[in-house]
This record gives structure tokens, sequence and C-alpha cells, in this order.
């Protein structure tokens, strides 16, 4: 709906354009991930003060997973920073020698409530923080029955409103996604892991070797408010089978504010010690503990951030690039892609009112989809697929199904006219290392 509405602005100001389309949102999403980065300063500001709100902010800069996830245009990015403001508001987040101006705590459940209106699994987060607030809260009549309750209403009628609005009948979007989701286990169909995949693997890797550091700063500021919240959020995500690491995005701001807090730590270490120190260590050119982490960090997160931001899994975006600059000059016609589903930006790359064609992947009660079809056998599935076609000008697919339909593209007369690089290694699927555009 957002970038929806966006979108109508661009067209009214006479700025939809491709280059323009593609760009917006992004620069969008880029305003969203800078408001999540002051709230963190602050938000780290009034829990443990400047020097552990600097370090925090340099931790969530410097994370090559924030770098790659925070701008895009996920509804897990716009989630997080709605997490970091509505915490800043929370009373109960804070401790009790700094406590919320007066009212904040409406903002919060406002925040909240839009969170979860947005992307209801949010709410798991916000379950934790209501019941912190209510458990440490005087006023908790007040709390439910002039706050949550007229706050939470009036968001979800707004909401229940504009799903009227797009989907011409009445739909409780959060109750279709907890069904889907949680009671009948829809996501599984998308990809399981192991429960443990958060603690072993997901949540670690996107804290990478800022770990040690979180867990340290952990123990040392003993504020088991927020490592509270961490924890449950990782154990109510472990107990879907269907795990992504964005899912768990909301919480590593909250990660690096830890981080921040050990940085901050060797700071105030290295101060101590070289008061006492300083007359016996002048020619010492070693550099500090403190430089000694930050060198770490910064030479294992920057080539780790600008390789899968600039290079890893790049070739569905180069073609589509390609593919609108073709059609711009009125070169293409229509396209087919024969790939797993939503493998490439569409229409809001092209922008051009031309057909296209991508396999279906709408789960439908353990039959398998087009896009399963194509994966298992990609030659009977062409072959088949192409007896209702209307000729395609072009098909997109990735090399590792290209081995497998070049008879077929040739008896179809098609021909290789660009290729793209898209992956060193595999991630879920075989290694699909190029995308490959053919014409006819």
């Amino acid at each position: 709906m957002m970038f929806a509405l966006f979108y109508k602005l661009l067209a009214l100001l006479r700025l939809d354009i491709p280059c323009v389309m593609i760009k917006a949102p992004r620069l969008l999403q880029s305003i969203f991930s800078a408001v999540g980065d002051l709230y963190l300063y602050k938000l780290s500001f009034v829990l443990f003060g400047d020097g552990v709100a600097k370090w925090a902010l340099f931790s969530q800069l410097a994370n090559w997973f924030m770098f790659f996830c925070f701008n895009r245009t996920f509804s897990n990015s716009l989630e997080t920073t709605l997490t970091l403001v509505g915490l800043y508001y929370w009373p109960s987040v804070r401790s009790s020698l700094n406590k919320a101006p007066s009212g904040s705590r409406k903002w919060g459940l406002a925040l909240a409530a839009l969170a979860c209106a947005i992307r209801p699994t949010s709410a798991v987060t916000w379950v934790y923080v209501g019941l912190l607030e209510l458990y440490l809260t005087h006023d908790r009549l007040r709390f439910i029955f002039v706050e949550l309750i007229p706050i939470g209403s009036v968001v979800l009628g707004i909401t229940c409103l504009l799903d009227r609005l797009m989907y011409d009948s009445w739909v409780l979007v959060p109750l279709n996604f907890l069904k889907f989701n949680f009671l009948s286990s829809g996501g599984d169909y998308y990809g399981t892991h192991k429960w443990h995949w958060y603690f072993t693997q997901g949540f670690t890797v996107m804290v990478f070797t800022f770990l040690p550091f979180c867990v340290a700063g952990i123990i040392k500021s003993k504020y088991w408010k927020l490592s509270g919240l961490i924890l449950w959020v990782l154990g109510l995500y472990s107990i879907l089978g269907h795990k992504e690491f964005r899912f768990v995005l909301p919480v590593l701001p909250i990660s690096l504010i830890f981080v921040g807090y050990s940085l901050a730590a060797l700071d105030e270490r290295g101060s101590r010690n070289g008061a006492k120190k300083r007359s016996s260590c002048i020619c010492n050119k070693w550099p500090s503990r403190k430089q000694l982490a930050i060198f770490f960090l910064l030479a294992s997160n920057i080539p780790m951030a600008l390789y899968m931001s600039l290079i890893h899994q790049r070739g569905t975006e180069d073609a589509m690039n390609y593919l609108s600059k073709e059609a711009a000059k009125g070169k293409v016609k229509s396209i087919v892609f024969l790939m797993p589903c939503h493998a490439t930006p569409y229409y809001s790359t092209l922008h051009n009112n031309l057909p296209m064609r991508f396999l279906d992947c709408t789960p439908n009660k353990g039959m398998p989809t087009e896009s399963d079809r194509f994966m298992m056998d990609p030659v009977s599935f062409a072959v088949d697929f192409a007896k209702n076609w209307s000729h395609p000008s072009h098909i997109v697919l990735f090399d590792s199904e290209e081995r497998h339909l070049k008879d077929f593209l040739i008896s179809h007369s098609f021909r290789e006219v660009r290729r793209f690089f898209h992956a060193h290694f595999k991630v879920d699927r075989d290694l699909q290392a190029s995308v490959v555009v053919y014409a006819d």
C-alpha cells in the first residue's frame, strides 16, 4: 500500500519513468532506515548514555547484514524501524533511573499496532514488551482499557477498511496470516529448517563477527529486559518450520546495542589503564584493544557487505534492467520466465505495458505448483507449457536449467542474446551462476 501510493505520487508528478521507478523506492526505504539509525542511537542513549550510543550506531552502520538488508524494500525493514522507534517510547524498556516522558506509552502502542498491521508477526516482539509493561506498571487498568484497547481497535479498524477497499470484501488479514503461517504451517511449503537454525546459523551469521562483543555486552550490562527480548523472539520463531534471515531482523539492532556497550567498556578500561601507564608507554606503538577490535570488525564486515550487496545474485536485476532498456526501444513484445517464481523484479523494473509470465507457486494443498514441476523436469514442463503459450519474444532462465532446455529453445527459434553473472556459489538450489536471456 505504501509503495503503491508512492508510485501514484510519481505518476502524478510525471516522474514514473523506468530509472526513477527503480531507484525511488530504495531511496524512500533509505529514509526509513535513517530514522531507524537515529532511534537506535536515541534508545541506546537513554539506556546507557552517549558513550554506548555512539558505538551502537557504529555497530549498526558497520554490520554487514544491516548494510545488506536494511535498505531493501522488505516489510521487515520497515518493521525494524518501527520496532526501534516504538521501543524508545515504551516505559517498560527503560531503567527506573531514566523514565519516559508522560504520554510516551501511547506513542509506543500506536507504533506497535502499526508494525503489527504491516507485518502481523511483529506481535511476537510486542507481546513481550506489553507483558513487561503490564508487570511493571502501576496503572494496569488504565494501560489496558484506556490505551491498549482503544489504540489497537483504531489501527485494526483502519486496516480492515483499507483491506475492504483493496479486496472489495471484508477480510481480516492478520487472522488469515495466523491461519496460514501458524495454524496450518503453510509457510513450510517454502522450505523448513531445524528448530535450532536461528541460534546455530541464521542469527549467528547476521551478527557475524560482532557476536563475541554482543555476548560480552549482554553479560556486562546485565540489562536483561532487552537481552530477554532477543531470546524471546528467536525462541518463538524457532518453533516455526519455515525460517528466513529477515524474519528476525528487528532484534539485530538490539543485539548491536550490546555490542556498543562492550566497545564502550573497552574505551573505559583503556582510559583507566592509560592514566596509570602513560609515562611508561610513551614509546609503545602497539594499537590499543579498542583499535584492534574496530579494525577486526571493519575488516571482516566491509568486504562481506560489499560482496553481498553489489556482486552476489545480481544477475536477475541486471537482466531486468537490460530488458527494460530493450522494451523502451520497442524490441521486446512479451517475456516468459522459465525459472523459480519471483526470481526477478517484475513490472516495477520493466515499467512497460507488455505481457509477462512467470511460473506460479501458489500453495495448493500438497500438489506441486508450476514452479515445482518445472524444477523437477524442465524439459517435459517446457514442452507442455509451449503448447498453450502465445509465442514470447524473450525467455529468461538460469544457466542451471538452460543446460536441459537448449534443444527446446533451438527448436522454437530462440537464440541467446545476453548472459549476466549471478552467483559464485549455490544458496538453496543448484548453482545458478548466470541468468540467460533468449530472443526469437
